[in-house]
Formats: C-alpha cells, structure tokens, sequence
C-alpha cells in the first residue's frame, strides 16, 4: 500500500474539505494578485466598477440617495470599530459562557487576521480606483480590500466559534450562512461606494476565508489536544 493511502485514511473527511478549500482560496489569490499586479483585470474592473454607475454619469451611483445611505451602513460592518466591538461582544459571552480558552482563541484568530490584512495592503500598494469620486473615506491603499477581508476574517471565525458552542445543526449553518452574506454585501458596498475596484473585494474575499477556515482547522486541533472546549453537536 502506497504510504499515502493510511495517511489519508487518518484525516477526516472535513478536515480534507478544509484543506482542499484553504489551497484554492489561497491559489485564486494568488492568481487576482498576478493579474493586477501586470494590469490585466482593468478593463473587468473597469467595467463591472461603471455597471453600478448610472449609465454617461459615473459620479452617480445607481439607486435613489437611501441606496447610497444604505451601502455606507453595510461598509460599516466590514469597519475596525464595528468589527472590534462585535468580537469583544462575542469573545465576552465565550467567556460567560465558560469558555474561556475558546474567547481566548476567538481574539488571537481575529487581531492576527487584522495584522494580516496590513501586512497585506502595504505589500501590494495598489492606488485606489480614480474613475468615480469616493462616496465614503479611505485612508489605505486599494489591494486586497482590507474591509472584505476582515469581514470574512471576522465575521465567518466568529460564526465558526459560535457554531462551535451550539448543540443544534441548523443553527450552525445559520451562523455560517449568515456570516457569508454579511460579508458579501461589504464586499459590494465597498465598489458600489467607488472605493476598490472588484479584483481588490475578490482579492479580499478569498484570502479572508482562507484565513477563517485555516482558524477553523486549528481550533480543532486544539480541541484534540484539550486546549480549547469541545464542540457541541449531534442536535438536528
């Protein structure tokens, strides 16, 4: 028997699933960053940037002002103040909970996921999209978007460790359903507001969920050692 064959007899069926997506999420990263970096994504950049600009008015976003209003609220969510005060909520009720190796874990997860995205952005120093005005501030370069990484960083660990600690499968998929909406809508709002171009979201998206996933792997590896509680599970 080839020796690989017992190796993959070992691992489980998740944890192969989760390897398998950590890889592609980091290889179509990888390849968004090639094709910026040599200026092949401009013209779908462009074009996908304008189709949610009113059509001979790019300083107009499509929708009524309550649109715009709206989109600024769900860039919010992929905010550090809104992003910080949800995991310190979360991590607290971990905590209460009596999970505190879990809370622990849950703010290490997040803050070097934030650390990641800096590291990130200065690497690439992509400038930000110059075709419409900004309809919200920006301080930082454009690639990846730092707001659709930590979104999926943030949101989706968070949903991972809430999942974690409850009994019923539903709810689980809830949490995870809802955290990947949550950080779909970032994502949009960041090139309908004007201020990235779609590769950076894409860019974004990917190597936040790899990231999300990767503390999902070692949260389990932790759980086997006995470093963090046990996840609950088996309820319908």
């Amino acid at each position: 028997m080839p020796p690989l064959r017992p190796l993959l007899a070992r691992i489980e069926t998740r944890t192969l699933l989760a390897v398998l997506l950590i890889a592609a999420a980091l290889w179509t990263f990888g390849g968004i960053a090639e094709e910026m970096a040599e200026g092949d994504t401009h013209a779908i950049d462009t074009a996908l940037l304008l189709a949610l600009r009113v059509p001979g008015d790019p300083d107009d976003p499509l929708g009524p002002p309550a649109v715009e209003t709206a989109m600024r609220d769900i860039t919010a969510l992929g905010g550090i103040t809104v992003l910080a005060l949800v995991t310190a909520a979360v991590v607290g009720a971990l905590a209460i909970r009596g999970q505190r190796r879990s809370a622990a874990f849950l703010a290490v997860a997040v803050g070097s996921g934030q650390l990641l995205s800096h590291v990130a952005k200065s690497f690439f120093d992509r400038p930000r999209p110059d075709l419409v005005p900004h309809a919200t501030e920006v301080l930082s370069s454009s690639f990846p978007s730092g707001h659709s990484m930590m979104a999926a960083v943030t949101w989706l660990t968070l949903a991972v460790m809430l999942a974690r600690a409850e009994p019923k499968r539903r709810m689980k998929v809830y949490w995870v359903t809802l955290a990947a909406l949550v950080t779909v809508a970032v994502g949009v709002s960041r090139v309908y507001l004007g201020v990235h171009w779609p590769s950076d979201v894409a860019a974004g998206w990917t190597l936040g969920a790899a990231w999300a996933l990767l503390c999902a792997l070692v949260a389990r590896w932790l759980e086997r050692k006995g470093e963090i509680e046990p996840e609950r599970g088996g309820q319908p």
